[in-house]
């Protein structure tokens, strides 16, 4: 049978929602792998961030229905991702995920995360199944598994670290096309966008790794 595997979305942009080219690589290197991947991202509303120009707007639209668009329509609600259906799950960056997944983008280390990503993280984890992250998302593990030390990365944004190391996760400092494996904990991140420079194949060179030993993992 093969291995099922779920991507946490966040909307559909790196402003406000999941990062496009992180999203799609994630997708990529996980059907590389042979595996079937269903996406799921939480039924909510949030505010727009018009990426031209890069200007708040008064816009509300919706998370799910945003996200749809890179799943090309296939996506299911967040509140129904269960562990025992799936083998790993990933979570692919975007500022969406310190917005909608959580408040971290204003509150850092004292984010509260979204009660259905706590959820998913923390059965996957009990659950010693594989929790891959990319970019700014692995600030979400950092809070809901922070206090048993595990380790993961976000690339070199001190400011970042700091704030990471301040939920009990050990931050280690990763090249964008690299990835921190945790074997002891199942967590897999990579930096991805956080090098704000970086090529899209420089982010999906560090994606793709991260896939295939979560696949191996899962």
């Amino acid at each position: 049978m093969k291995k099922k595997i779920a991507v946490v979305l966040s909307g559909c942009g790196f402003l406000d929602g999941s990062e496009i080219t992180e999203a799609i690589s994630c997708l990529i290197a996980l059907t590389e792998a042979g595996v079937e991947t269903i996406c799921f991202a939480p039924n909510q509303e949030f505010k727009v961030t018009a990426h031209h120009g890069q200007t708040k707007s008064d816009e509300t639209r919706n998370v799910l229905t945003e996200s749809a668009r890179i799943s090309r329509g296939k996506i299911q609600d967040l509140r129904e991702l269960r562990e025992k259906d799936f083998d790993a799950v990933v979570f692919p960056g975007g500022f969406g995920a310190a917005l909608n997944l959580s408040n971290w983008a204003k509150e850092g280390a004292n984010t509260k995360v979204n009660p259905d990503v706590t959820r998913v993280i923390t059965e996957f984890h009990k659950a010693a199944k594989p929790i891959g992250a990319a970019c700014i998302a692995p600030t979400l593990v950092a809070k809901v598994l922070g206090t048993e030390g595990v380790n993961l990365t976000i690339g070199d944004d001190l400011a970042t670290a700091k704030e990471i190391e301040k939920t009990g996760a050990q931050h280690v400092k990763c090249a964008v096309t690299d990835y921190v494996s945790d074997r002891d904990h199942k967590v897999l991140t990579t930096p991805a966008y956080m090098y704000g420079e970086a090529s899209p194949f420089e982010v999906f060179t560090g994606v793709r790794k991260m896939i295939r030993e979560l696949v191996e993992m899962a």
